[in-house]
This record gives structure tokens, C-alpha cells and sequence, in this order.
């Protein structure tokens, strides 16, 4: 599965469900205060001890957290199951830029130049302070490590541009740590991948 789609539909299904929650939690607040307040029942009922009430309110949120659990499994396992063939770039994270490793030594400095309609496996760590490497278009984000390698990947669609950033402040230029993901039609990029460094 595309995990831009298992991280939106973790993030629409959790938003919805709690959208429904508040609305009806509200809606039966305002009512009770006016159909329960003191003028009309000045003795208030005794409900304890009413088994069904209690198994009400242990069941369903039981049942909710649990499918919330379980949508977000699957867009987490979504986002570490990286499929075959996947292009393996490395993404080193340093004060401030991201260095950019590809299979034939290729380097770029805050420019990630992928293939179109391709898996992308990145393979992530840090050189010096605590990074964390965040494309917000295809929702990954995953914190770069000194001596503590890790990975994202992501699915690329048509050719463009997109924002690559620091999510995690790094030092005084932790703003200024900012870099471009430049997706090309599959000829191109190869074209660039053999281009020799000037």
C-alpha cells in the first residue's frame, strides 16, 4: 500500500470518529442540562450498580480504541514494509544540510533527485545532533541518529518539486535546514544519475 494513503486514512478515520464523539457527547450534554436540571428533578436518580450502563460504556470505547489501533497498524506497517526493487538513496543528516549518497557514489547537497512512479527506500542517520528527515507531500518523517541507522520509504507519482525539512531543532541554522525533493520522468533521472559531477 502507498503510505501517503495508510497515513491519510489513519489520520481521516481517527479525526472522524472523534468529530462524531464530540458532536454526540455535546449534543447529549446540552440535553440532559435542560432535561435533567434541578427545577424539574430536584432528586437525583441512582443509577449505580446498572450492569448494562457499565457495559455499555466498557465495550464500545474498548471496540473504538481498538479499531483506531488497528487502522494505525496498518499504515504503520504500511510505512516499514518496503516493496522490492525499491531505488536506496542515503540521507545524512549534518549541521545544516542533508547529504544525499546514491548507489554509484553519487553525492547531492540538499537536493534529493529521485525517479518517477518509483518506490524509495532512504536509508537515514545523522553525522553530528539529533535530525529528523521529514517530506511532508508523502508523509514521512523518521529522526536521524548518530550511530543509529534507520529507514523510510515512500512512492513517487508525476515529475515535480517538493519540500524536504528538519523536524527536529538541531541548532541555531535548525530553520535554514532546508532542502528540495526533485522527482524526474524515469529517462531523465537516469540520464542525471550518469551525469558526471562538475
Amino acid at each position: 500500500m502507498d503510505p501517503v494513503l495508510g497515513v491519510d486514512r489513519a489520520f481521516w478515520y481517527i479525526f472522524i470518529v472523534s468529530a462524531i464523539f464530540l458532536a454526540g457527547i455535546t449534543v447529549v450534554m446540552v440535553y440532559f442540562v435542560f432535561r435533567y436540571r434541578r427545577a424539574k428533578h430536584p432528586q437525583p436518580a441512582d443509577i449505580r450498580d446498572n450492569w448494562k450502563l457499565e457495559l455499555l460504556w466498557t465495550v464500545i470505547p474498548t471496540i473504538i480504541a481498538l479499531s483506531m489501533f488497528w487502522v494505525g497498524w496498518q499504515s504503520y506497517t504500511g510505512l516499514r514494509n518496503v516493496p522490492a526493487g525499491a531505488v536506496q538513496i542515503e540521507a545524512l543528516g549534518q549541521m545544516f544540510s542533508w547529504i544525499f549518497i546514491y548507489d554509484n557514489d553519487k553525492e547531492t547537497e540538499n537536493e534529493l533527485v529521485v525517479p518517477a512512479h518509483t518506490p524509495i527506500k532512504l536509508n537515514i542517520e545523522s553525522l553530528d545532533v539529533l535530525h529528523s528527515f521529514y517530506i511532508p507531500a508523502f508523509r514521512v518523517k523518521a529522526d536521524a541518529v548518530k550511530n543509529f541507522p534507520t529507514y523510510v520509504w515512500f512512492r513517487t507519482n508525476e515529475p515535480g518539486q517538493y519540500d524536504i525539512l528538519c523536524a527536529e531543532y538541531c541548532g541555531l541554522d535548525h530553520s535554514q535546514m532546508v532542502a528540495k525533493l526533485t522527482v524526474l520522468p524515469k529517462n531523465q533521472y537516469q540520464e542525471w544519475l550518469d551525469q558526471e559531477d562538475e
